[in-house]
Protein backbone atom coordinates (compact mmCIF):
# COMPACT_ATOMS: atom_id res chain seq x y z
CA UNK A 1 0.00 0.00 0.00
CA UNK A 2 1.33 3.28 -0.79
CA UNK A 3 2.75 5.79 2.00
CA UNK A 4 1.69 9.70 2.58
CA UNK A 5 3.71 12.15 1.20
CA UNK A 6 3.77 14.73 3.23
CA UNK A 7 5.97 17.59 4.77
CA UNK A 8 5.83 20.28 7.18
CA UNK A 9 6.04 23.13 4.57
CA UNK A 10 2.78 21.42 3.00
CA UNK A 11 -0.03 23.72 2.03
CA UNK A 12 -3.42 21.99 1.54
CA UNK A 13 -2.47 21.89 -2.00
CA UNK A 14 0.53 20.69 -1.91
CA UNK A 15 -0.66 17.54 -0.01
CA UNK A 16 -3.39 17.08 -2.35
CA UNK A 17 -1.03 17.24 -5.36
CA UNK A 18 2.16 15.45 -4.11
CA UNK A 19 -0.57 12.25 -2.97
CA UNK A 20 -2.69 12.59 -6.76
CA UNK A 21 -1.98 8.63 -6.76
CA UNK A 22 -3.69 7.93 -3.44
CA UNK A 23 -6.23 9.89 -4.19
CA UNK A 24 -7.23 8.77 -7.38
CA UNK A 25 -7.22 5.16 -5.51
CA UNK A 26 -9.27 6.24 -2.78
CA UNK A 27 -11.77 7.97 -5.15
CA UNK A 28 -11.87 4.74 -7.28
CA UNK A 29 -12.58 3.15 -4.23
CA UNK A 30 -15.07 5.12 -3.00
CA UNK A 31 -17.41 5.47 -6.43
CA UNK A 32 -18.08 1.89 -6.63
CA UNK A 33 -20.70 2.15 -9.34
CA UNK A 34 -19.08 4.56 -11.57
CA UNK A 35 -15.39 3.19 -11.43
CA UNK A 36 -16.11 -0.06 -13.93
CA UNK A 37 -17.54 2.64 -16.38
CA UNK A 38 -14.86 5.27 -16.79
CA UNK A 39 -13.54 3.47 -20.10
CA UNK A 40 -16.65 3.23 -21.34
CA UNK A 41 -17.60 7.05 -20.96
CA UNK A 42 -14.05 7.90 -22.08
CA UNK A 43 -15.31 5.85 -25.33
CA UNK A 44 -18.60 7.20 -25.52
CA UNK A 45 -18.00 10.90 -24.79
CA UNK A 46 -14.27 11.53 -24.74
CA UNK A 47 -14.90 12.64 -20.78
CA UNK A 48 -11.97 11.59 -18.85
CA UNK A 49 -13.64 11.23 -15.39
CA UNK A 50 -10.11 10.78 -13.31
CA UNK A 51 -8.57 13.95 -15.13
CA UNK A 52 -11.01 15.60 -14.53
CA UNK A 53 -11.90 14.87 -10.49
CA UNK A 54 -7.78 16.03 -10.14
CA UNK A 55 -8.93 19.21 -12.43
CA UNK A 56 -11.75 19.85 -10.07
CA UNK A 57 -10.44 19.68 -6.64
CA UNK A 58 -7.75 21.86 -7.74
CA UNK A 59 -10.37 24.36 -8.18
CA UNK A 60 -12.51 23.49 -5.15
CA UNK A 61 -8.90 23.43 -3.03
CA UNK A 62 -7.60 27.00 -4.48
CA UNK A 63 -11.20 28.72 -4.60
CA UNK A 64 -11.14 29.38 -8.33
CA UNK A 65 -14.73 29.75 -8.40
CA UNK A 66 -15.02 31.33 -11.31
CA UNK A 67 -13.11 28.20 -13.09
CA UNK A 68 -15.40 26.05 -11.40
CA UNK A 69 -18.45 27.37 -12.68
CA UNK A 70 -17.61 27.53 -16.01
CA UNK A 71 -15.90 23.67 -15.70
CA UNK A 72 -19.22 22.37 -14.79
CA UNK A 73 -20.74 24.40 -17.65
CA UNK A 74 -18.71 22.24 -19.92
CA UNK A 75 -19.32 18.96 -17.88
CA UNK A 76 -23.44 19.93 -18.61
CA UNK A 77 -22.83 20.43 -21.96
CA UNK A 78 -20.61 17.59 -22.32
CA UNK A 79 -23.15 15.04 -20.61
CA UNK A 80 -26.19 16.16 -22.01
CA UNK A 81 -24.62 16.20 -25.66
CA UNK A 82 -23.89 12.26 -25.06
CA UNK A 83 -27.08 11.37 -23.15
CA UNK A 84 -24.65 10.22 -19.93
CA UNK A 85 -27.16 8.76 -17.10
CA UNK A 86 -27.02 11.29 -14.23
CA UNK A 87 -26.17 8.67 -11.83
CA UNK A 88 -23.28 8.08 -12.40
CA UNK A 89 -22.30 11.83 -12.38
CA UNK A 90 -23.62 12.04 -9.02
CA UNK A 91 -21.94 9.78 -7.60
CA UNK A 92 -18.97 10.36 -8.98
CA UNK A 93 -19.05 14.05 -8.03
CA UNK A 94 -20.21 12.52 -4.05
CA UNK A 95 -17.53 10.05 -4.24
CA UNK A 96 -14.62 12.97 -5.16
CA UNK A 97 -16.14 15.29 -1.81
CA UNK A 98 -16.13 12.26 0.48
CA UNK A 99 -12.34 11.76 -0.66
CA UNK A 100 -11.32 15.77 -0.34
CA UNK A 101 -12.37 15.30 3.03
CA UNK A 102 -10.95 12.20 3.76
CA UNK A 103 -7.78 13.74 2.65
CA UNK A 104 -8.21 16.65 4.50
CA UNK A 105 -8.41 14.70 7.70
CA UNK A 106 -5.21 12.91 6.62
CA UNK A 107 -3.02 16.72 6.07
CA UNK A 108 -4.65 17.87 9.60
CA UNK A 109 -3.01 14.89 10.93
CA UNK A 110 0.17 15.64 10.12
CA UNK A 111 -0.14 18.88 10.70
CA UNK A 112 -1.57 18.46 14.06
CA UNK A 113 -4.05 21.21 13.62
CA UNK A 114 -7.20 20.48 15.57
CA UNK A 115 -8.78 24.36 15.39
CA UNK A 116 -12.63 24.07 15.65
CA UNK A 117 -12.70 27.63 13.43
CA UNK A 118 -10.50 26.80 11.00
CA UNK A 119 -12.18 23.33 10.37
CA UNK A 120 -15.54 24.88 10.05
CA UNK A 121 -14.53 27.58 7.62
CA UNK A 122 -13.20 25.12 5.44
CA UNK A 123 -16.37 22.60 5.77
CA UNK A 124 -17.94 25.41 4.41
CA UNK A 125 -15.65 26.64 1.67
CA UNK A 126 -15.51 22.83 0.40
CA UNK A 127 -18.91 21.82 0.74
CA UNK A 128 -20.07 25.11 -1.18
CA UNK A 129 -17.77 24.81 -3.56
CA UNK A 130 -18.79 20.99 -4.21
CA UNK A 131 -22.79 21.90 -4.18
CA UNK A 132 -21.86 25.21 -6.65
CA UNK A 133 -20.14 22.81 -9.26
CA UNK A 134 -23.07 20.13 -8.66
CA UNK A 135 -25.57 22.89 -9.07
CA UNK A 136 -24.46 24.70 -12.29
CA UNK A 137 -24.25 21.03 -14.00
CA UNK A 138 -27.31 19.80 -13.54
CA UNK A 139 -28.55 23.43 -14.54
CA UNK A 140 -26.24 23.79 -17.64
CA UNK A 141 -27.30 19.80 -18.38
CA UNK A 142 -31.12 20.37 -18.27
CA UNK A 143 -30.83 23.39 -20.09
CA UNK A 144 -28.88 22.31 -23.10
CA UNK A 145 -30.69 19.38 -23.30
CA UNK A 146 -33.70 21.25 -23.29
CA UNK A 147 -32.16 22.92 -26.29
CA UNK A 148 -31.26 19.79 -28.34
CA UNK A 149 -34.43 18.31 -27.93
CA UNK A 150 -36.16 21.46 -29.11
CA UNK A 151 -33.37 21.27 -32.45
CA UNK A 152 -34.40 17.93 -32.93
CA UNK A 153 -38.47 18.50 -32.53
CA UNK A 154 -37.89 21.66 -35.18
CA UNK A 155 -35.89 18.97 -37.90
CA UNK A 156 -38.31 16.46 -37.21
CA UNK A 157 -41.20 18.87 -37.65
CA UNK A 158 -39.07 20.33 -40.76
CA UNK A 159 -38.92 16.49 -42.49
CA UNK A 160 -42.83 15.52 -41.47
CA UNK A 161 -44.22 18.49 -43.93
CA UNK A 162 -41.62 18.42 -46.67
CA UNK A 163 -42.86 20.96 -49.44
CA UNK A 164 -40.42 20.81 -52.58
CA UNK A 165 -40.87 23.30 -55.07
CA UNK A 166 -40.54 22.39 -58.84
CA UNK A 167 -41.33 25.30 -60.27
CA UNK A 168 -42.04 29.15 -59.44
CA UNK A 169 -45.79 28.47 -58.82
CA UNK A 170 -46.04 24.84 -57.90
CA UNK A 171 -45.02 22.16 -55.12
CA UNK A 172 -44.99 19.20 -53.86
CA UNK A 173 -45.99 18.30 -50.74
CA UNK A 174 -45.19 14.21 -50.29
CA UNK A 175 -47.02 13.19 -47.04
CA UNK A 176 -45.22 9.61 -45.44
CA UNK A 177 -46.21 7.52 -42.17
CA UNK A 178 -49.07 8.29 -40.27
CA UNK A 179 -50.47 11.50 -39.19
CA UNK A 180 -52.03 12.20 -36.00
CA UNK A 181 -53.18 15.14 -34.34
CA UNK A 182 -49.91 17.00 -33.41
CA UNK A 183 -48.96 16.71 -37.19
CA UNK A 184 -51.54 17.99 -38.29
CA UNK A 185 -51.16 20.88 -36.39
CA UNK A 186 -47.83 21.29 -37.86
CA UNK A 187 -48.95 20.25 -41.14
CA UNK A 188 -51.42 23.43 -41.20
CA UNK A 189 -48.78 25.64 -39.50
CA UNK A 190 -46.23 24.83 -42.53
CA UNK A 191 -48.62 24.69 -45.53
CA UNK A 192 -50.24 28.24 -45.06
CA UNK A 193 -46.84 29.81 -44.21
CA UNK A 194 -45.28 27.87 -47.00
CA UNK A 195 -48.41 29.25 -49.16
CA UNK A 196 -47.90 32.68 -48.06
CA UNK A 197 -44.29 32.86 -48.36
CA UNK A 198 -43.85 31.37 -51.62
CA UNK A 199 -46.93 32.34 -53.15
CA UNK A 200 -47.65 29.19 -54.40
CA UNK A 201 -50.60 28.64 -57.16
CA UNK A 202 -50.94 24.39 -57.02
CA UNK A 203 -50.00 22.52 -53.91
CA UNK A 204 -49.56 18.65 -55.12
CA UNK A 205 -50.04 16.76 -51.77
CA UNK A 206 -49.04 13.18 -52.28
CA UNK A 207 -50.85 10.96 -49.83
CA UNK A 208 -49.39 7.38 -51.24
CA UNK A 209 -47.42 7.28 -48.32
CA UNK A 210 -49.99 7.01 -46.06
CA UNK A 211 -51.87 3.27 -45.31
CA UNK A 212 -54.78 4.99 -43.30
CA UNK A 213 -55.90 8.17 -41.82
CA UNK A 214 -58.37 8.07 -38.72
CA UNK A 215 -61.84 10.39 -40.03
CA UNK A 216 -60.88 13.26 -37.76
CA UNK A 217 -57.21 14.04 -39.27
CA UNK A 218 -59.10 13.63 -42.52
CA UNK A 219 -61.06 16.33 -41.66
CA UNK A 220 -58.13 18.57 -40.35
CA UNK A 221 -56.25 17.86 -43.82
CA UNK A 222 -59.23 19.01 -45.56
CA UNK A 223 -59.80 22.48 -43.50
CA UNK A 224 -56.40 23.14 -44.40
CA UNK A 225 -57.09 22.68 -47.79
CA UNK A 226 -60.39 24.93 -47.44
CA UNK A 227 -57.65 27.01 -45.83
CA UNK A 228 -55.17 27.76 -48.61
CA UNK A 229 -57.84 28.08 -50.96
CA UNK A 230 -59.00 30.82 -49.43
CA UNK A 231 -55.48 32.30 -49.68
CA UNK A 232 -55.77 31.42 -53.68
CA UNK A 233 -53.77 28.10 -54.02
CA UNK A 234 -55.21 25.00 -55.56
CA UNK A 235 -55.21 21.65 -53.79
CA UNK A 236 -54.14 18.51 -56.07
CA UNK A 237 -54.35 15.10 -54.30
CA UNK A 238 -52.81 12.17 -55.59
CA UNK A 239 -51.97 8.31 -54.30
CA UNK A 240 -55.24 8.30 -52.35
CA UNK A 241 -55.33 4.29 -50.74
CA UNK A 242 -58.98 2.67 -50.95
CA UNK A 243 -58.86 2.56 -46.92
CA UNK A 244 -58.76 6.60 -46.51
CA UNK A 245 -61.45 6.73 -49.88
CA UNK A 246 -63.46 3.78 -47.91
CA UNK A 247 -63.35 6.04 -44.55
CA UNK A 248 -64.35 9.25 -46.47
CA UNK A 249 -67.32 7.97 -48.16
CA UNK A 250 -68.62 6.08 -45.18
CA UNK A 251 -68.43 9.60 -43.51
CA UNK A 252 -70.27 11.04 -46.85
CA UNK A 253 -66.81 12.99 -46.71
CA UNK A 254 -66.11 15.17 -50.01
CA UNK A 255 -63.15 17.57 -50.73
CA UNK A 256 -64.04 21.17 -52.02
CA UNK A 257 -64.99 21.46 -55.51
CA UNK A 258 -61.95 23.15 -56.34
CA UNK A 259 -59.76 20.38 -55.19
CA UNK A 260 -58.74 18.10 -57.96
CA UNK A 261 -57.76 14.53 -57.30
CA UNK A 262 -55.52 12.07 -59.43
CA UNK A 263 -54.47 8.46 -59.07
CA UNK A 264 -50.42 9.17 -58.92
CA UNK A 265 -47.99 11.81 -58.31
CA UNK A 266 -46.53 10.94 -62.04
CA UNK A 267 -50.37 12.33 -63.29
CA UNK A 268 -49.86 15.45 -61.14
CA UNK A 269 -46.15 16.18 -62.59
CA UNK A 270 -47.27 15.15 -66.10
CA UNK A 271 -49.63 18.07 -66.12
CA UNK A 272 -49.01 20.78 -63.74
CA UNK A 273 -45.04 20.24 -64.47
CA UNK A 274 -44.34 22.54 -67.04
CA UNK A 275 -40.81 22.93 -68.21
CA UNK A 276 -39.33 26.44 -69.55
CA UNK A 277 -39.81 27.49 -73.66
CA UNK A 278 -36.77 27.09 -76.34
CA UNK A 279 -35.36 29.91 -74.97
CA UNK A 280 -34.37 29.27 -71.66
CA UNK A 281 -31.51 27.48 -71.11
CA UNK A 282 -32.43 26.24 -67.28
CA UNK A 283 -32.62 22.17 -67.59
CA UNK A 284 -35.22 20.54 -65.20
CA UNK A 285 -34.55 17.26 -64.13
Amino acid sequence: MMEYSFKPSYQLKNFFEENSQLFENTLLTEAVNVKDKINEILQVGNIDLVNNAHKLVVYIIDGEDENLKKFAEQEGIAWATHSMALSFKLEWVQAIRRTIWYFIEKYYEFTGQSKIADFFRLEKEINNRVDTFLNTFFIRYSTYKDSLLHAQRELVENLSVPIIPINPSVCILPLIGAVDTHRAEILEEKVLTEVAELRIQTLIMDLSGIATMERAIIGDLMKIIDGISMMGCNTVITGLRKEIVREMTNADMQFNKDTKTLGTLQQALSEYFVSPGPESSEIIL
